[in-house]
């Protein structure tokens, strides 16, 4: 009776043990699979801006209006008031002639996707402002204008600011003219409608007429496109012909650089999940009183970088880094940048 117990007890034993070690290798499992997701998205941020293009793909064909959070709720862009708007602004980084806000910004979501996106992941834009009176301006590129980053520009250029400028031609080169110190370095291309150049060290952005107006040879500038605004004047086709000459309905990564009346240079920059269209984008900037502007490169090739009390942040809308996989992983890398400094005393 004895060994008929014992025989009985150790087979509770063992099925007991077995069961305890299956639970755990069954949680070991589930924690490793845990560690692999939060690596994999932790590399998809890094390379990808995972979280930003998640919106980025839930919002692409959204028709609801980008809206603005302010101090009397959420308001689309087309409501908000300058003062709303400048209310709205949380200061990241402030010194004498050059700051950076954001601004929080969302879309309705009317889709399950969409609910779920912005449950994990805010969208907000980024807002710099330099004045030329401490910083200047200039063209930045490698000698044989071999796609580069903004964070590799921004090291070299020992800069405050860089960001992407031209567009690029499928073999990498730029798209339309390139001065710097005062030499044209690259070819125009005769439909590009927007500027940046400097004359007499002071820089200018908006559409090409200005380069007739403003005297003295160009010392540094690139080509954009396309223009929006002249003296506080959003040009009709923004609105009326969006899709005529470019993706102007198109819900994606934007750039904007204009300059108000006092000479201040003002970008509108979509951050994380901040996409927008042509439109959104130009009416943000009329609000926050720029009197002249232009587009600069967006979509997957944005990218810019910020120095300021945090030491430096770079935000690429794509991949710039990771050289691997099917062309579509390909990094988004730019012939060439704007890059602002501080003016030597």
């Amino acid at each position: 009776m004895h060994s008929f117990l014992s025989t009985n007890l150790s087979a509770v034993n063992i099925r007991t043990l077995m069961s305890t070690r299956r639970k755990g290798c069954l949680k070991l499992l589930f924690w490793f699979a845990v560690a692999d997701l939060v690596v994999l998205f932790l590399f998809g941020q890094i390379y990808f801006n995972l979280g930003s293009n998640l919106t980025l793909w839930a919002f692409r064909n959204s028709t609801a209006p980008l809206e603005v959070k302010t101090t009397r709720g959420w308001r689309a862009v087309s409501e908000v008031t300058m003062a709303e708007l400048g209310e709205a602004l949380t200061e990241q980084h402030l010194e004498p002639d050059f700051r950076w806000c954001t601004l929080p910004v969302r879309r309705r979501a009317t889709t399950p996707l969409q609910s779920f996106v912005s449950s994990f992941f805010g969208a907000e834009m980024n807002i710099v402002t330099i004045s030329p009176n401490r910083f200047g301006f200039t063209t930045s590129f490698d000698s044989s204008f071999k796609g580069t980053t903004a964070r590799e520009r921004m090291s070299t250029e020992q800069a405050h600011f860089t960001i992407v400028a031209n567009f690029r031609e499928p073999n990498g080169k730029p798209l339309g003219w390139v001065y710097h110190q005062g030499q044209l370095v690259h070819r125009p291309f005769p439909e590009w409608t927007g500027v940046f150049f400097v004359k007499q060290g002071r820089p200018w952005f908006g559409p090409k007429s200005l380069l007739d107006e403003v005297p003295g040879p160009i010392e540094e500038g690139t080509q954009g496109y396309p223009s929006v605004m002249k003296n506080h004047t959003v040009f009709s086709y923004v609105d009326r012909a969006p899709d005529k000459f470019f993706d102007g309905k198109k819900i994606t990564y934007r750039s904007l650089a204009g300059m108000r009346r006092d000479g201040t240079i003002v970008f509108v920059l979509s951050g994380d999940g901040g996409v927008c269209n042509v439109a959104e984008v130009t009416e943000l900037a009329r609000k926050l009183d720029v009197q002249h502007a232009t587009l600069l490169d967006g979509g997957r090739a944005l990218q810019y970088s910020i120095r300021s009390r945090f030491g430096a942040t770079h935000f690429h809308a794509f991949n710039t880094q990771f050289d691997f996989g099917p062309r579509w992983m390909r990094p988004q890398k730019s012939p060439v940048y704007i890059a602002v400094k501080p003016r030597q005393p």
